[in-house]
C-alpha cells in the first residue's frame, strides 16, 4: 500500500493549525464584543462595492472596520477606505484564500475594543475558503444575478460552510434575466432553512433589512455576554 501522499499531511496540519488560531480569535472578539463579518465570493460578484455600502451605512452609528484579502494589488482597499472606515489591506502572494494567521497578523495594531462591526473580505474564489475558519461571527456567501442560478449547485461546500447568502446586483436582474425562483430554490436544494438576502448596492434596495439583521445580531452577541458575565 502507498503511503499517504505528504501534500494531505501538510495540509491537514495547516487546517489543524488555523482552527486552533481562529478558536483564540473568536474569543477575543467575543471578548470585546465586536461582531466579525466575513464575505466569501467569486470575483466580479460585486462583494467590495456592497461591503463600502455597508461600511458607510453602518459607520452613521456604529464604529466599524474592515479587513480586505487580495493576491496582490491594494485596489479594494482603496475604495472601501471612501467609507471612511479603517480598512486595511491583506496581501496572500500566491494563496487564493485568507488564514486566520493573516487575521491576527492584521490585527495586532488595532484595539478590538474600539469597534463594533469588523467585516473581513476574503480573496475572490468559492472553494479555498470554504476551509478556513476565521473566528467569524457570520459567514456570507454573495453570487450576483450576473452569475446564474446555479452557483450553490456547482459550489455547495462553500455555501455549507457559510451562514448567510446575499445574491447582489439585483438591479440588472431583469436586464439578464435572472431568475430569482430558481436560484432561492437551489440555495435551499444545497442549504435547507438558510437566510438568503437580495441587494443592490447601487440603489440601496434591500440594503435596510440587511442593516437590521446585522444590527440585531450585534446585539444578541452583547446580550449573552453580559448574560454570561
Amino acid at each position: 500500500m502507498r503511503p499517504e501522499p505528504r501534500l494531505v499531511e501538510v495540509r491537514k496540519n495547516v487546517l489543524k493549525q488555523n482552527d486552533v488560531t481562529a478558536r483564540a480569535l473568536r474569543e477575543q472578539f467575543r471578548a470585546a464584543g465586536v461582531f466579525v463579518v466575513s464575505l466569501v465570493s467569486s470575483p466580479g460578484s460585486g462583494k467590495t462595492m456592497f461591503l463600502e455600502k455597508t461600511l458607510t451605512l453602518l459607520r452613521q452609528n456604529y464604529r466599524v472596520a474592515a479587513l480586505v484579502g487580495d493576491l496582490a494589488t491594494e485596489n479594494d482597499a482603496i475604495r472601501l477606505a471612501r467609507s471612511q472606515a479603517p480598512v486595511k489591506q491583506i496581501t496572500t502572494g500566491t494563496l487564493c484564500h485568507l488564514e486566520a494567521a493573516m487575521v491576527e497578523s492584521a490585527l495586532q495594531e488595532w484595539n478590538l475594543n474600539d469597534l463594533d462591526f469588523l467585516f473581513v473580505e476574503n480573496v475572490g474564489n468559492l472553494v479555498c475558503p470554504s476551509s478556513y475558519d476565521l473566528g467569524e461571527s457570520l459567514r456570507l456567501v454573495l453570487i450576483s444575478v450576473t452569475e446564474g442560478e446555479d452557483k450553490p449547485l456547482k459550489y455547495p461546500t462553500i455555501f455549507n460552510s457559510a451562514d448567510v447568502a446575499v445574491v447582489t446586483k439585483m438591479d440588472l436582474a431583469g436586464a439578464v434575466e435572472f431568475d430569482w425562483n430558481a436560484a432561492y430554490g437551489n440555495i435551499q436544494a444545497v442549504r435547507p432553512g438558510m437566510k438568503v438576502f437580495k441587494v443592490s448596492a447601487k440603489t440601496g434596495d434591500g440594503m435596510d433589512e440587511y442593516m437590521n439583521f446585522l444590527t440585531s445580531r450585534l446585539g444578541e452577541l452583547r446580550d449573552a455576554i453580559v448574560s454570561r458575565s
